[in-house]
């Protein structure tokens, strides 16, 4: 087992008052070597906290006193300290299968880890969980928690994600339930495998089996062109619009029976099907938002009404590969390097400022944001002010999120753009400033300036200058 080491430490906080430094190793902890960083909270919550640090070479020992509950102000290199808890699972349409060769080596870890599916809402089938996991996830109250159904029928689940064990790791999803832990569902559905009847079957299956669960997703097979899958196909429009019909009819019957709608189809099926979003209210408080349901008509609700609030940080895909803090296990602090004591790198999403600020403007996004933005700018009332859909050559197939756009094809797209405008570059697409490909934005033939993938944050740069 590894040990957490400090990247950052706050200004005045607890820790740098203790005399902690980026660099330091922790060994243990009150004597207990912790395994990620959900422990790593829990032990440093107490008002004396009793460090044995190794700080190169040397081992120290350290007391941090603090107010109960105050921040330590100090935050680790990564979300687990141990071993991820690896996949087994073979699943044709997994997207790790799908990434060319060639990518930095961490981003082909399949992990199906609940501590990650806590910290980041990554999905875990349950296949690898045990009783240990169980008693831990009750104790700690590890909630919300995001579960990888795909089908409720035994045979079919298994045959899914080609792991025999698929046909009884449901019954970790019952017992999580009895135990009040939030579980958010999720269905990858896949043309002739999981669709059609057997979709239908595997929503009555959860209003008989887990009408507790919080919401349910219904998402899209994403097949890029390294996918050597046989069975692995995007959808028709007719499959697409068959999807929609089914779920919406089904949130009928949910709304009849537990008295809220639970299954929801992502964003990028009523494009597929070329239907209109459903009204923002059907959403309730978009609590599927990162898993693609409701982003639409967020992005609309933040940009047309200046005082609603955003959606909340884009983590990106692959965001815990790269050690970017989860959400509530980041030290505190702002982006100014006065504030990174012992030499920790801040965590700044890269701006490159273009020249003027009534410059005329584009607005990059994937192929599926296009459609969903251009309403937008229209409203702004800017007539110099454009969308620009970007392909995606580098994954290729069916790909058109936002989020896995790449340097490559950006430089691509805006080679041939015009000098001198302002573009806009969403920051769902970088982890720790860097996209997939490695590239960084500073490495663009243009320069461009990374906003939060919100409305707000849309509205206020197309603002005309003052």
């Amino acid at each position: 087992m590894s040990s957490p080491r400090i990247v950052a430490v706050e200004p005045d906080s607890p820790a740098a008052r203790a005399g902690l430094r980026a660099g330091d190793v922790i060994r243990a902890i009150d004597g207990e070597v912790p395994r990620d960083v959900i422990r790593w909270q829990i032990l440093t919550d107490e008002p004396e906290v009793q460090l044995s640090i190794d700080r190169e070479g040397d081992r120290l020992e350290s007391v941090v006193r603090k107010a109960q509950g105050e921040p330590m102000g100090a935050e680790v290199h990564a979300a687990v300290f141990d071993k991820v808890q690896t996949c087994d699972n073979h699943c044709e349409f997994c997207f790790i299968h799908q990434l060319p060769r060639g990518m930095r080596r961490s981003l082909y870890l399949k992990d199906d880890d609940y501590r990650l599916s806590f910290l980041y809402g990554n999905f875990t089938t349950l296949t690898r969980f045990t009783e240990l996991d169980l008693e831990r996830v009750i104790t700690e109250r590890l909630s919300p928690l995001h579960v990888s159904i795909h089908a409720t029928d035994p045979e079919i689940r298994a045959d899914i994600l080609r792991n025999r064990r698929g046909a009884v790791s449901l019954r970790w999803l019952r017992e999580l339930l009895d135990h009040d832990i939030e579980v958010h569902g999720q269905v990858v559905v896949c043309p002739g495998l999981n669709d059609g009847d057997i979709l239908e079957d595997t929503l009555a299956g959860v209003v008989e089996r887990f009408p507790e669960l919080a919401t349910m997703c219904v998402v899209p097979l994403g097949v890029s062109q390294f996918n050597t899958a046989e069975r692995m196909r995007p959808h028709t429009l007719a499959e697409a619009l068959r999807v929609v019909d089914i779920v919406e009819e089904w949130q009928q019957v949910f709304l009849d029976t537990i008295g809220h709608r639970l299954v929801f189809a992502a964003d990028e099926y009523y494009l597929l099907a070329e239907r209109p979003f459903p009204p923002a209210e059907n959403y309730g408080d978009f609590p599927m938002h990162e898993d693609g349901i409701g982003m639409a008509r967020t992005l609309e609700l933040e940009y047309h009404d200046p005082t609603a609030e955003p959606a909340g940080t884009q983590a990106g895909f692959f965001a815990w590969v790269d050690g970017a803090p989860a959400d509530g296990y980041r030290a505190p602090r702002t982006d100014s390097p006065a504030q990174i004591v012992g030499g920790a790198v801040p965590v700044v999403q890269p701006v490159s400022l273009s020249p003027r600020r009534d410059a005329p403007i584009g607005v990059l996004t994937g192929a599926l944001g296009a459609p969903i933005l251009e309403p937008l700018v229209a409203a702004s009332g800017r007539t110099d002010a454009r969308v620009i859909p970007v392909p995606n050559d580098f994954f290729g197939g069916n790909i058109g999120v936002s989020g896995l756009m790449v340097g490559e094809d950006l430089a691509r797209v805006l080679n041939d753009e015009p000098p001198g405008h302002r573009y806009l570059l969403p920051d769902v697409c970088l982890s720790r400033g860097v996209f997939l490909d490695g590239t960084r934005p500073e490495d663009l033939p243009r320069p461009v300036e990374v906003i939060p993938t919100d409305g707000s944050a849309l509205r206020r740069a197309l603002e005309p200058s003052r």
